[in-house]
């Protein structure tokens, strides 16, 4: 059959709200304002106070840089979107949409495992957390969280340039890996085996280990003092509400791939495929921002040093 998407996907999901597309662009546009304005703040908290280079705080920065980057490759072509009568998009830009959200949910996701071991050597081994957790592990760290998930996108988008498609109707609001293997006129067999190990290696993996450090620390403060709970807790307590926070958002967004979408409440599959990239840009700088005395300490002084150059 002749290759028809040569040029241009159709974004089928998007449905014709008339005049409410105004208040939908208005309501995207001031979310993405505040994302950017959020993650901003605290990447350049972060990287102006010297009391914040600590491994912690580092990857706090790692997260809100990639929340920026995320919303950068969504949030342009979502709002265009909203006004424009047609939903088409050209075969590049699909797949650059496609790299760019599909690497920034993997980095989120080793981002935050990386998180949940410094965590970890923090309460499960103290007195070694400095010589452990050196400027070389954190760079290793991070050389990590980037270039693996990195490697892993390109191989399975290339995988899926490859194929010849014989449709264009992607049933998502943008370019999805699997919604685009569907139309596929030939078999998809090492697509299909390939996505699975990828999924396994950069979602189910960080997910055991992050349960398996946060076991682990439980078990260390069963053994310790209340206040010694009490500063673990709130050490830990904003990682463990965006790992499962994001976790959900992943699981939720992995099963709509693979469900027929017309099939679905139109609502609830507009609800599941927003949230995956809405959702986690913003909580990210709110939960810590707000739960960090550090950050929200230096945050505040900032704030207090712009208001008075103010005239």
């Amino acid at each position: 059959m002749e290759n028809i998407t040569d040029f241009h996907f159709n974004l089928s999901v998007y449905v014709n709200i008339g005049f409410y597309r105004y208040p939908a662009f208005a309501l995207g546009s001031l979310l993405f304002a505040i994302i950017v304005c959020a993650n901003l703040l605290i990447t350049l908290v972060i990287s102006r106070e010297r009391t914040l280079h600590e491994p912690m705080y580092v990857f706090v920065a790692f997260l809100s840089v990639n929340s920026l980057y995320g919303s950068a490759g969504f949030f342009p072509r979502f709002l265009m979107d909203l006004l424009s009568d047609t939903h088409l998009i050209s075969r590049p830009a699909c797949f650059t949409q496609m790299y760019i959200i599909y690497t920034y949910a993997s980095y989120e996701m080793t981002i935050l495992s990386i998180m949940a071991y410094d965590r970890y050597v923090a309460v499960c081994d103290p007195l070694h957390y400095h010589s452990k957790m050196t400027p070389k592990t954190v760079s290793v760290l991070a050389a990590f969280a980037w270039i693996c998930p990195t490697i892993s996108v390109l191989l399975c988008l290339y995988l899926t340039v490859r194929l010849s498609l014989c449709g264009s109707k992607v049933q998502k609001l943008y370019c999805a890996n699997w919604n685009v293997v569907k139309l596929s006129c030939e078999t998809t067999f090492i697509n299909n085996v390939v996505g699975f190990l990828v999924t396994i290696i950069t979602i189910f993996f960080p997910l055991l280990y992050v349960l398996y450090t946060y076991f682990r620390i439980i078990l260390v403060c069963r053994r310790s003092s209340s206040d010694f709970k009490r500063k673990v807790f709130q050490s830990c307590f904003p990682h463990t509400i965006l790992f499962v926070n994001y976790s959900v958002h992943v699981f939720c967004d992995i099963a709509l791939s693979r469900l027929d979408i017309e099939n679905l409440n139109p609502l609830f599959a507009l609800i599941l495929s927003l949230e995956y990239v809405m959702i986690p840009p913003i909580l990210n700088p709110l939960i810590y921002g707000l739960k960090l005395q550090e950050i929200r300490k230096n945050i505040f002084k900032l704030f207090c040093k712009v208001s008075l150059k103010i005239p």
